[in-house]
């Protein structure tokens, strides 16, 4: 692969983890937007606008948490979103500018998920779960084949 395509490559990761860092941080100040409401109301209007029963596992189990959200949890978990997405967007600045530490973090941060996302898959296949796997190991392949071979163009010039 030519150094054009590796840095193609690196900055296509680097896209693909920005988006997952704004992805999360609208889901966050999304989050934000329940403060002060009834949370439990919102989730049985919005399971009823989209004609599924309340009586189904998982819109019952979406009901069920919805019981127990307070607003301390809300600022909590978006907070949580807003960390995660601040380490996705440093982690794509990184790439973006080939900085070699953010390759190494991509590479650990990605092979990290590996094991639960196989385990996933194989308790229940869906579109989503080999999505997201598949996904994930393009990531780690691709910043790993650029580590090994900016490894060995420094070894040859050595």
């Amino acid at each position: 692969m030519t150094s054009a395509r590796l840095q193609e490559s690196i900055r296509a990761v680097a896209v693909f983890e920005a988006v997952k860092g704004a992805s999360v941080l609208a889901a966050g100040f999304g989050l934000l937007h329940l403060l002060h409401k009834d949370v439990h109301k919102i989730v049985y209007e919005f399971i009823s606008k989209v004609h599924l029963s309340p009586a189904q596992k998982y819109p019952k189990i979406f009901i069920d948490l919805s019981d127990n959200i307070t607003d301390s949890k809300l600022w909590f978990i978006a907070g949580l979103a807003l960390i995660y997405s601040a380490f996705r967007f440093v982690e794509g600045y990184g790439l973006w500018r080939q900085k070699v530490w953010a390759e190494w973090l991509a590479v650990v941060s990605g092979a990290i998920y590996l094991p639960i996302e196989i385990y996933e898959v194989f308790i229940k296949v869906s579109f989503v779960r080999v999505f997201a796997l598949v996904a994930n190991i393009v990531v780690v392949a691709v910043v790993a084949y650029v580590l090994i071979q900016k490894r060995q163009l420094h070894d040859k010039s050595i």
